[in-house]
């Protein structure tokens, strides 16, 4: 018998709310080629998840509070024309290779490729047009413990300079437990460099509340960060944290050491996760002491780049809401940068016989 969710089932004595788990698509818009773009949503447990076939993209998350209220934590646009000229990477999936790739080239079986330059002399998460700004076909699915949308994408032989054909699937899922948890597959038919990754801004005080992120209190399972230069392109040089500005291994608030990093006017890091790569591990875990909110992070990838906002300039974003420096954090699992010119660096070449495979849970308590 199906019940209506938030009704009351009482037998023996015993109360218990029954939530359904429950998924709607609606059109987002058309573009200027006549694509419709479509929004996912998803219910399970406490949480409400919208994830967009533009970009593959978390476009709002409702979580509840301590305070009784129920908010939107994800920075974001109401409209689809927002993220059509989005240039924040608000959500999206990214790919081929999230985060730089140093002089945009790499050195693959002898041969030199060379990739678009869009972050001064580098690549940034997938050149010109990545994975962020193309349609996913997309599914839900429906799973004992949660809902689910499986985004596929095909990447033809040199796009954006990368070689091979490469499929591309995403899974993004909520759950009972109140859990995002997020799948990321590909196969490609030759040598290639394949990092994936979503780029949502998080505020776990409520988008639009006014409250920055600052406050929002930080742990790290990471003893050691790559060392970066000027163009946060990592040297191959490998730190400990330890008694640093990047020390997190006791939560800490954003705010504590933000001022000691100097002229990078906050937190742009890989920071290295401890434990095994390809193990499901802990990695980060954000406390917002406004609205009770916390959030913890796993990941089976090596690095996860913590980055505080710290670009964001009077951005138009949800409802009236305009984005400024430290309005969100984002908490990006992910390979490490310019993996593919670090023979030191744990590999991030897949190709015929290594398939891409890496998972991450974002799990919400308050």
């Amino acid at each position: 018998m199906r019940i209506a969710s938030g009704k009351f089932l009482t037998s023996l004595g015993v109360t218990v709310i029954l939530r359904l788990m429950k998924v709607t698509k609606k059109t987002f818009g058309v573009l200027s080629n006549g694509k419709k773009v479509h929004v996912f949503t998803l219910k399970a447990g406490d949480l409400v998840l919208s994830l967009s076939t533009l970009g593959a993209a978390w476009t709002s998350l409702m979580v509840p509070s301590r305070l009784k209220k129920t908010d939107d934590i994800l920075l974001g646009y109401s409209t689809l024309d927002g993220y059509v000229n989005d240039i924040s990477y608000f959500g999206v999936t990214v790919g081929r290779y999230a985060n730089r790739i140093g002089r945009a080239k790499f050195f693959l079986g002898g041969k030199e490729y060379s990739l678009f330059k869009n972050d001064g002399e580098n690549t940034l998460h997938g050149g010109r047009v990545g994975f962020s700004r193309r349609i996913w076909k997309a599914e839900s699915y429906e799973e004992r413990d949660g809902v689910f949308v499986r985004f596929e994408l095909k990447s033809p032989d040199g796009e954006e300079g990368y070689p091979g054909n490469l499929s591309a699937t995403v899974s993004y899922g909520l759950t009972k437990s109140n859990e995002i948890v997020v799948d990321y597959e590909a196969e490609v038919d030759a040598p290639c460099p394949v990092n994936f990754t979503n780029h949502a801004y998080f505020n776990l005080a409520g988008e639009g509340r006014g409250i920055n992120i600052l406050s929002t209190e930080v742990k790290l399972f990471c003893s050691s960060c790559l060392e970066v230069d000027d163009a946060l392109i990592p040297t191959g040089k490998i730190l400990t944290t330890e008694d640093t500005p990047l020390d997190f291994k006791v939560r800490k608030p954003i705010d504590k050491d933000i001022k000691a990093l100097g002229n990078m006017g906050g937190y742009d890091h890989c920071f290295v996760v401890n434990g095994d790569p390809g193990k499901l591990r802990p990695c980060a875990e954000a406390y917002d002491p406004f609205s009770g909110r916390s959030m913890r992070v796993f990941t089976t990838q090596p690095g996860l780049q913590l980055y505080t906002g710290n670009m964001l300039t009077s951005v138009p974003g949800k409802i009236g809401s305009v984005y400024k420096k430290h309005d969100g954090f984002c908490m990006e699992t992910q390979h490490f940068p310019d993996s593919p010119n670090k023979s030191d660096f744990p590999p991030a070449v897949f190709g015929p016989g290594r398939d891409y495979h890496e998972k991450a849970v974002f799990a919400f308590d308050w």
